[in-house]
């Protein structure tokens, strides 16, 4: 059952990156990122390594996701 769950998380891991890299909107493109790091999160909890998927899910998914709308945030109100 456990191979079944990190198999598709390992796929969802895959269609994200993907995602993230050929995606037109640079929002999608973060959301993306963020999906990757989530997944990434649930196969360390997984693989028993609950120290790294906390904090993989708290900097990688969560820190790094509101920094990079910050970030778009900033631009766009400088470029209008």
């Amino acid at each position: 059952m456990i191979v079944a769950i990190a198999i598709v998380l390992s796929v969802l891991t895959l269609v994200g990156a993907f995602m993230t890299i050929h995606s037109k909107k640079l929002s999608i493109a973060v959301i993306s990122s963020g999906l990757v790091s989530l997944t990434a999160s649930i196969l360390f909890l997984l693989l028993a390594a609950p120290d790294v998927a906390l904090t993989e899910a708290s900097i990688g998914s969560g820190l790094t996701t509101i920094i990079f709308f910050y970030a778009l945030n900033k631009i766009r109100q400088n470029h209008d």
